[in-house]
């Protein structure tokens, strides 16, 4: 049995690192034009939402648990929105991906360069004390993370694009 560590017991930095993140997200996404199809939208949109999941559940939890988020070890509600957060910011990665038609042999910049977002507000994160690193862990190690999860979507974009036009084809 792990014991909860409690970083914070105030409504503050944290937790409006996670609504503020999500609510821009989503006003930024809803003001965009429509590039795909319903269903292209959602799974694009879910991408990041369980990414988020996952990397929380195996990264921050037992046996060694690497970072928490949040004003507690546990999970709580505050931690909600921050999961959802990642929900708009896979889409506007699967977005900038189309709407700049970036061809294969330039993925590795894109995925550079949304790497490097990507620690840059992870950083902004553990400002606010959403994220608070345990074990060695450090920005580093996010940057590794995130270049393998940016290029798996990058990789997911293609399939998913290529196996709509397909569809529609037939």
């Amino acid at each position: 049995m792990t014991r909860t560590i409690i970083y914070d017991t105030q409504f503050n930095g944290n937790e409006w690192f996670g609504i503020i993140g999500l609510c821009l997200g989503l006003i930024v996404i809803l003001l965009l034009p429509q590039r795909f199809s319903r269903r292209l939208s959602i799974l694009f949109l879910l991408s990041g939402v369980t990414f988020g999941s996952l990397a929380d559940h195996y990264i921050g939890t037992v046996p060694k648990s690497l970072y928490d988020t949040g004003n507690t070890s546990a999970f709580d509600i505050a931690d909600v929105f921050v999961l959802f957060m990642y929900g708009p910011y896979s889409y506007l990665f699967f977005y900038i991906l189309d709407l700049l038609k970036i061809k294969a042999r330039t993925i590795p910049l894109y995925v550079l360069l949304w790497s490097l977002v990507s620690v840059f507000f992870e950083w902004i994160g553990v400002l606010a004390d959403e994220f608070h690193y345990n074990n060695s862990y450090w920005l580093g190690i996010s940057f590794m993370i995130y270049l393998l999860v940016h290029t798996i979507w990058a990789v997911f974009f293609y399939l998913m694009v290529y196996a709509e036009k397909n569809e529609t084809a037939k």
